[in-house]
């Protein structure tokens, strides 16, 4: 199937022949013949505030800075008129340090910590839940026509996915536009480095859209409304959780997004159906990389 090459919509979008991401491995196929295919490499990565040691992430190596910020932003460690005075990556030693005006100790929120269902083992941090009682997320709506525009561009985006797999996708979009695609072999790392770049850039949430290529979790629904993005969407199912969280929050929550066909389980007083579903072209079975089931 022919591939959209256009990546003049983006801000970010994937390199799938960036240096150190993969690696080549050899093998043998099911013939028993010898083969060689590009396998994803997973690096750790420790994120410090000022002196504290938070957490130790596995992730593909890129945009460090934009995980270490979002991460902690989206763990409520970071406030939202936080003073950061610095962020210091050191490649050798594999840390990232973010440095703020203001005196942080979180000891005790982080002995009360949840591993979530995210791959790469997600972990939220002591008091997130409670968070979100204070989340209040704007009442803009998206058109259906968008959101089949988002997707066609999406999934036609050449991507480390498509290149070797055991990856998952996060795209922060406005309108029919994708604007940062952010990869990673944990779905909550790639939305935290969206996270991370919209708070290093400045750039509001209210009129986004976040389009992740995995499965609607609780984990991904808290951070999505934590970002005060309205609307979460996935060609991927629900978790029971997810929903109801979505539900709570009023996140208009929208999965098995393929072709002509979504399902949304939240927050439906958002879309504006302006497209007719019949004339929006299906999907093959299967897309992506040949038999791929990552």
């Amino acid at each position: 199937m022919a591939r959209d090459n256009d990546l003049s919509d983006y801000l970010i979008a994937p390199d799938p022949a960036a240096a150190r991401l993969t690696r080549a491995v050899r093998g043998v196929d099911h013939t028993g013949a010898e083969t060689e295919i590009n396998v994803v490499e997973e690096r750790p990565l420790t994120i410090f505030l000022n002196r504290q040691e938070i957490v130790t992430a596995m992730t593909i190596g890129d945009y460090p800075a934009y995980l270490a910020l979002g991460f902690l932003r989206n763990q409520g460690m970071l406030r939202v008129d936080e003073e950061i005075t610095g962020v210091d990556y050191d490649e050798e030693l594999e840390t990232v340090v973010v440095r703020t005006k203001r005196a942080t100790d979180y000891e005790d929120k982080m002995q009360r910590k949840t591993r979530t269902s995210g791959c790469a083992v997600g972990t939220v941090f002591g008091d997130m839940m409670e968070g979100l009682a204070d989340v209040s997320l704007p009442d803009t709506s998206v058109r259906t026509s968008d959101l089949y525009a988002l997707a066609a561009k999406i999934n036609r985006t050449p991507s480390l996915y498509l290149e070797a797999g055991a990856i998952h996708g996060t795209v922060l979009c406005q309108g029919d536009r994708p604007l940062v695609y952010m990869e990673d072999v944990g779905r909550h790392n790639a939305v935290d480095k969206i996270a991370g770049w919209m708070l290093s850039e400045g750039v509001s949430a209210e009129d986004k859209v976040l389009y992740t290529t995995g499965r609607l979790t609780s984990e991904m629904v808290i951070k999505t409304a934590m970002m005060g993005i309205p609307v979460l969407a996935s060609r991927s199912g629900f978790t029971a959780w997810g929903v109801e969280i979505a539900q709570q929050v009023n996140l208009t929550l929208i999965g098995r997004m393929r072709g002509q066909r979504f399902t949304c389980l939240a927050g439906e007083g958002r879309l504006i159906r302006d497209a007719n579903p019949t004339q929006v072209a299906e999907e093959p079975r299967k897309s992506g990389r040949k038999g791929a089931k990552d």
